[in-house]
């Protein structure tokens, strides 16, 4: 069995406990909240220890894994104090907001031999797990462009839930915050990219960091990207889509959040074929919670002794595709990336 610990009691560690809950071997031994009294309902409910004190928790040698759930800003420091405490990291998204961070993190890591981790749970809906089995079969063949589009409404009362979302410390705009699974989903399924001519602006909340933002890219195989990103989209989220346009096949992935096949035609497919594929995502478009596949492929790759399939070098990729984009909005112009994005 391998014990899990929760830092930080917001929205999103919820999930996190679910997941420890229903994974195969794993066990929420911790919790950690600066405000004790937010750890009682996981003391309750799955029987974790409450601490108070993050530095109490990390010297506790039954806890073999942190799952770090507090703002993205402070995301950095409580790895690398986790790291050097010999606690293995799974880190929400984004991993950090700043590259450097990101690579110190990293760098902790590998030095006190410990695995990191970053929650990028979009990969493993079923649809996407279908688009990656057909992209890895060169089934599209050549591609000629794909589109990334998260049009979502995050309205003023969301950002003013706590003092640290919409800044730039501690939170970044809808790039980093909610867009950051789409990049993550374009390296993953299209490769490298080469070069990025990005602008954004901040229309109608009132944060520091952009609330939409557009984009085009260039891809190291020469294809296109364009992406589309905005919390201003009124009165409730409208879509998530991932496109893939190539030389034998087109493919929309949709909804809500992207998890319905909107159109699948790829020539290597009869008609049979596409229609019980698509039948088989609507039957179960979820399947089982990203966080569980991310909390079970951490505790197998400590048996296995091997990277995570969502990995910190993943996660900084995502990071520079995001930081690429906001320093062409910034100057105006297009930003070649010094070291081409790659996804192993």
């Amino acid at each position: 069995m391998i014990n899990f610990a929760i830092i930080g009691c917001g929205h999103i560690a919820q999930k996190h406990a679910e997941a420890i809950h229903r994974a195969t071997g794993a066990k929420l031994l911790a919790i950690f909240d600066k405000e004790e009294e937010r750890t009682k309902p996981y003391q309750q409910k799955f029987g974790a220890k409450g601490y108070s004190r993050y530095e109490e928790l990390l010297d506790d040698r039954e806890v073999d894994i942190v799952c770090i759930c507090t703002p993205s800003g402070t995301h950095p420091f409580l790895t690398i104090k986790a790291a050097e405490a010999k606690k293995h990291v799974i880190v929400e998204k984004p991993m950090a907001l700043k590259v450097e961070d990101a690579e110190k993190m990293i760098r902790a890591c590998e030095q006190n031999n410990v695995k990191l981790a970053v929650v990028h749970p979009n990969r493993f809906r079923p649809v996407m797990l279908e688009l990656k089995k057909v992209m890895e079969e060169g089934r599209l063949g050549k591609i000629s462009h794909v589109n990334a589009v998260v049009r979502w409404n995050r309205n003023q009362a969301y950002y003013e839930q706590a003092p640290w979302r919409g800044t730039k410390e501690h939170d970044g705009g809808v790039l980093m915050n909610q867009a950051i699974h789409n990049l993550d989903l374009l390296l993953w399924l299209v490769g490298d990219v080469k070069e990025v001519m990005s602008m954004s602006a901040t229309r109608l909340r009132n944060i520091e960091t952009e609330d939409v933002s557009t984009g085009v890219v260039t891809f190291s195989s020469g294809a296109l990207g364009v992406v589309e990103a905005a919390v201003t989209i009124y009165p409730n989220n409208l879509e998530e889509t991932i496109s893939i346009f190539g030389e034998n096949g087109t493919i929309k992935i949709g909804g809500p959040t992207a998890s319905y096949i909107k159109h699948w035609n790829v020539a290597s497919m009869d008609d049979q074929q596409t229609n019980e594929l698509i039948e088989r995502v609507k039957i179960d478009p979820f399947g089982k919670p990203g966080h569980q596949w991310i909390v079970e492929d951490m505790v197998q790759a400590i048996l296995e002794e091997r990277e995570p399939v969502v990995s910190g070098q993943d996660g900084l990729k995502a990071l520079q595709f995001v930081e690429s984009m906001y320093r062409s909005a910034e100057i105006g112009q297009k930003v070649k990336l010094e070291k081409e994005l790659t996804h192993s």
